[in-house]
């Protein structure tokens, strides 16, 4: 149930599975593979060891191997999503990405696995099979009433977790959800009167999984396409005819007069206001027909402005999504080694989800969706989907379930360890950046792509428009709309051109340059010429002029000079000088590179103001900032020159009192290795090991950004330009479309924070 209302072309989505490495997943070595010592302990003659220690005891697989953090998905593609039967290689794609989303969300390694077969008994033959390679399997996208027959079977024969997330998923973030909506009504869960609309796999996990968290069996009402599931009936199969119940109702709106709860897991418009209106008091509305519900929001509140309403989208409220737990779900169970995943650890998670909940929500969620105090409430049931203390809380509350009903192998000992080992376990730079895009939907800008008839730049202003970022504003030539319809964009006006020769801003653009300049030697007639031949400078005092909120350049030109180019119309901000941050991010940490952009070399107060800037913006990242000055000497060995300014900038943030750790001046390798800092340098004031780097000067940070961004294998993000007056941020020449699109979000967000600012003042 996690349909979302961001938009993309066919084109958009093919060029992102296409573009690069096709598909979305590659294996990587964990362990270094450089030397043939490296290669024979991998394999022959050392991989003897493990091999002998594993068939003496197999649970050493767990210490030798991936086993026990190794999810397989699996499908045969008969229930693809909402599209159906499409076979087996057709939901390759699909179970790629949900690995995709085990990685991201929980650190759980995950491989897609398609089996060709319709047949119940073969594809379960075939899953059964593969116990040894797995801690656990994920079953997906696999048609009822097979995938009620394949998962009973594969839990009976299995001795790992197996765990189908189209019925238990739903079902857990469903009855998170429920738990608090009865809180807020003040209801029992014994108590309320459940109907449920759809008897496929999602409404019959729900209805068991609500039935063993304490409501009566006798209150719930499943209704099928032909109607109420009664004891009348004779043409029920086994998993309906477990829910059939003795009453008069025979359709829908009957089994609605008087509910408390309407579970939808059916299809579009299935729920009439009509029958909304007759629910009891203070109804629960729970419509997750995928995509569209089966009624929308504002259509139920018209008739019930009492009403509780949850959907599977994420442009309503209480958004029941899935990647809320089967990844910290799963993590849970290989972490204690399960055998199984049961009802009592399906209902902690539920309990622990609603739960968090009702807890305080971190400021970065609640930026992410327009600074608004997200509390607990009627709008606010399920927690946000990168609330940063998932991890911890659903995976620990599996775990310990797990643990006390008695199929966990491996018992964790210390609880609160194992939750600060949850916490450090991701890196929380992904999770900020994440939202960083739920702020730009909360908070749509204008934002300028200067370059906007480069084909790249269009492909970044269509995601950024379709994703509902905000509106890109193109600055180019009239051919920009043909330019767009190559590319698929059915409507191209309804795209914004600005045209630097000939759009009636034009005069306000050199006025206001010319005004900024004439004293310095520029004639109106060379503005003039600026403004019509070169879109930074019309772009840039369009910006200062108000007629957007941001803007992103860079892809056609060296990064120094559309620097130049924009810092001509744009001031610094007062008392800085602007400088960049490239920001590099891998799986479990993330390191801030600083000064990439601006300063050839810094002065000592200028090293010291990168500091507190780059300490501010690491916050925003999600870090707890560690700046390390470094330089090619670590506290004088060897002796060198040019290290004075580094030193003195330690000495002057000594003065200021800041709030952060710093040190210097130290090498790269010394910033990056505690071990090595406690050893060597047991007086450094350093934490642990730096993620914050500031260069001695522009030739060493941007010889060592371009470098990781060529060869180190690592996400290198901007550089991100920090200390100009308006938010611009300069892409490089070698920038993706996808970059561009993350640099006009993160300008965006700096535009909504710019905004802030002044309203305050005012």
């Amino acid at each position: 149930m996690s349909e979302s209302n961001v938009k993309y072309t066919e084109g958009e989505a093919l060029d992102f599975h296409a573009r690069g490495r096709p598909g979305k997943l590659e294996i990587i070595a964990s362990k270094p593979m450089a030397t043939q010592r490296d290669l024979s302990l991998a394999y022959s003659p050392g991989v003897a060891v493990p091999v002998r220690a594993i068939a003496d005891n197999p649970a050493c697989a767990y210490d030798y191997t991936s086993k026990g953090n190794l999810v397989a998905v699996i499908s045969n593609g008969t229930a693809i999503l909402g599209m159906g039967n499409l076979g087996a290689l057709a939901a390759k794609p699909v179970m790629e990405g949900k690995a995709v989303l085990f990685k991201r969300f929980a650190d759980v390694d995950a491989i897609d696995i398609e089996v060709k077969t319709e047949d119940a008994q073969r594809f379960i033959e075939c899953v059964e099979l593969l116990e040894p390679s797995f801690g656990g399997i994920n079953l997906e996208d696999i048609a009822a009433p097979d995938c009620f027959i394949i998962e009973q079977t594969l839990r009976e024969r299995m001795n790992i977790p197996v765990f189908h997330d189209d019925q238990h998923g739903t079902a857990i973030i469903t009855a998170a959800g429920l738990i608090n909506a009865c809180l807020l009504t003040k209801r029992k869960l014994s108590d309320i009167k459940v109907v449920v609309n759809g008897a496929g796999a999602a409404a019959i996990a729900c209805t068991e999984l609500i039935k063993a968290m304490g409501v009566r069996g006798d209150n719930v009402i499943m209704c099928d396409r032909k109607g109420v599931i009664s004891k009348e009936r004779t043409d029920l199969d086994q998993w309906k005819s477990a829910h059939a119940v003795a009453t008069h109702a025979k359709r829908l709106a009957d089994a609605l007069e008087g509910a408390d709860v309407f579970l939808g897991l059916s299809a579009a418009g299935a729920l009439k206001p009509e029958m909304v209106k007759k629910m009891a008091k203070e109804p629960i509305i729970f419509a997750m027909a995928n995509p569209d519900p089966e009624i929308w929001p504002p259509d139920a509140t018209e008739v019930r402005p009492d009403a509780i309403i949850a959907t599977g989208r994420s442009d309503f409220p209480n958004q029941v999504n899935n990647v809320l737990g089967f990844p910290f779900i799963f993590r849970g169970a290989l972490d204690v080694r399960a055998t199984a995943i049961n009802d009592a650890m399906k209902i902690a998670a539920a309990e622990a989800l609603a739960e968090l909940a009702r807890e305080p929500v971190p400021e970065e969620v609640a930026a992410a969706y327009g600074g608004r105090a997200q509390s607990f409430g009627r709008d606010y049931i399920i927690p946000a989907p990168f609330d940063p203390r998932l991890m911890e809380v659903v995976a620990s509350a599996v775990a310990e379930a797990a643990v006390q009903s008695g199929v966990a192998q491996k018992p964790i000992a210390n609880m609160e360890a194992y939750r600060q080992e949850l916490r450090a376990r991701l890196n929380p730079t992904v999770s900020v950046m994440s939202l960083a895009y739920e702020n730009a939907r909360s908070n749509p800008k204008r934002v300028l792509f200067a370059e906007g008839e480069e084909p790249n730049v269009l492909r970044a202003a269509i995601a950024f428009k379709e994703g509902g970022y905000g509106t890109p504003v193109l600055v180019g030539r009239e051919d920009v709309y043909d330019l767009l319809r190559e590319m698929g964009v059915d409507n191209p006006k309804d795209y914004e051109v600005l045209n630097s020769r000939n759009s009636p801003l034009v005069g306000r653009a050199v006025e206001f340059i010319y005004a900024k300049h004439q004293r310095h030697g520029m004639l109106r007639r060379q503005i003039e010429r600026m403004v019509n031949q070169d879109r930074n400078f019309f772009a840039a005092a369009m910006l200062s002029l108000g007629e957007a909120d941001a803007m992103i350049t860079g892809t056609t030109r060296p990064f120094s000079e559309s620097l130049k180019q924009v810092r001509t119309v744009i001031e610094d901000e007062p008392g800085a000088t602007p400088f960049g941050i490239n920001v590099i991010v891998s799986r479990s940490h993330t390191v801030l590179i600083a000064d990439t952009a601006v300063t050839e070399r810094p002065t000592a107060e200028q090293y010291a103001a990168i500091a507190l800037r780059a300490s501010s913006f690491a916050r925003r990242m999600g870090l707890e900032p560690r700046v390390a000055f470094t330089s090619y000497t670590t506290f004088g060995n060897p002796p060198g020159m040019h290290v004075e300014g580094l030193r003195e900038a330690v000495k002057l943030l000594d003065g200021f009192h800041a709030d952060f750790e710093y040190e210097g001046e130290m090498a790269p390798d010394v910033a990056l290795n505690y071990d090595m800092q406690r050893q060597y340098y047991p007086f450094s004031r350093l934490s642990g090991p730096a993620n914050i780097l500031v260069m001695p000067g522009l030739q060493s940070a941007s010889l060592s950004a371009k470098l990781l961004r060529a060869v180190g294998g690592e996400s290198v993000l901007g550089p991100y330009i920090l200390g100009l007056e308006l938010p611009v941020q300069i892409a490089p020449m070698t920038a993706s479309a996808s970059d561009l699109v993350m640099l006009a979000v993160l300008a965006a967000g700096d535009a909504h924070a710019h905004q802030q600012r002044e309203a305050a003042r005012v």
